[in-house]
């Protein structure tokens, strides 16, 4: 199993890293486009492989995508933040731009390669790689709903005061503070749903700062976060290369499901060795059926301004 990460800053990585560690894939390759810092960053990490008990191969290129030939998965996190003056449609272009050469440069050395989406916005990325490399459908990933769900549990988890192997919990929809569903009323502590233990200010206290999540982090970081985007990476890969059949909620084109067509949004979907292996649909409320829609309207939104 080989493995390209594009992007070798800190999500990109910490994704390597965790990858590495877990001991599936033959080999991770970084790619950057910043001289040396490839090559540097999977030195550093093949340093640790003796000191972490891994066998796993990480090498790094500067912009060589030869060396990414022959990949089974491939993921996406190379874009910009967006920085002040800078209108939503630039860095979307910008990104767009990014995402779209990245994706044909991969795809060119390994066509057979499963595509996991990180670059932000990510929802309107993926549905960009839906468009522009003529993949099926279920070859293309987005990963922001993995991340969503785990910061879900953490919060779920604060406020039952369990361990959180204790916890499951969904979030659905956009990966966005204003897109984003999570699914309370399915959360449970040990098969039992949590409302039994936390009242409604508590729920709603748990939705609230899942959704803010991200922000919470960038405003006491000073930055995004990559400790726990890397994961949601990793989990994602794993569960692609030794075809685990897990569920994870993930950006999916949809054709029809949920209600919605044409657009990549946030589902419960199936991982296994082909990539998405089946849309798992799950029976909402009217109220939770609401609010996908509205996330839906506000990604559809975002993609009108990639003019494609």
């Amino acid at each position: 199993m080989k493995v390209t990460v594009v992007g070798a800053g800190a999500v990109g990585a910490s994704c390597a890293e965790y990858i590495a560690i877990k001991d599936f894939a033959s080999e991770v390759v970084l790619v950057d486009i910043k001289e040396g810092f490839a090559e540097g960053k999977a030195m550093d990490l093949m340093q640790t492989a003796s000191l972490n008990g891994f066998d796993t191969k990480i090498t790094g290129t500067t912009g060589d995508y030869s060396k990414t030939a022959g990949s089974n998965v491939v993921v996406i996190t190379s874009g910009i933040p967006r920085k002040p003056g800078m209108t939503r449609e630039e860095l979307i272009g910008i990104n767009a731009g990014i995402v779209k050469e990245v994706s044909s440069n991969l795809l060119k050395h390994s066509p057979d390669a499963i595509v996991i989406v990180v670059s932000n916005p990510m929802d309107t990325m993926t549905y960009l790689v839906h468009k522009t490399s003529g993949l099926p459908k279920h070859r293309i990933i987005g990963m922001g709903g993995a991340l969503d769900s785990a910061r879900f549990k953490y919060r779920l988890a604060e406020a039952l005061d369990a361990p959180i192997s204790d916890v499951d919990g969904m979030v659905i929809g956009g990966h966005s503070d204003t897109g984003m569903v999570p699914l309370i009323a399915h959360a449970t502590r040990n098969s039992i749903r949590v409302s039994e233990f936390l009242n409604d200010e508590q729920m709603d206290y748990v939705v609230q700062e899942t959704k803010v999540g991200g922000a919470t982090l960038t405003k006491l970081l000073g930055t995004s976060a990559w400790y726990a985007p890397g994961a949601a990476v990793s989990g994602l890969v794993q569960a692609i290369a030794c075809n685990q059949k897990k569920i994870y909620p993930c950006s999916a084109l949809l054709e029809g499901e949920y209600g919605l067509n044409d657009i990549c949004l946030g589902v419960p979907v199936v991982l296994g060795k082909n990539g998405i292996e089946k849309i798992v649909s799950i029976e909402l409320s009217k109220d939770e059926k609401a609010k996908v829609a509205a996330s839906a309207e506000g990604v559809a939104a975002v993609n009108a301004l990639l003019n494609l």
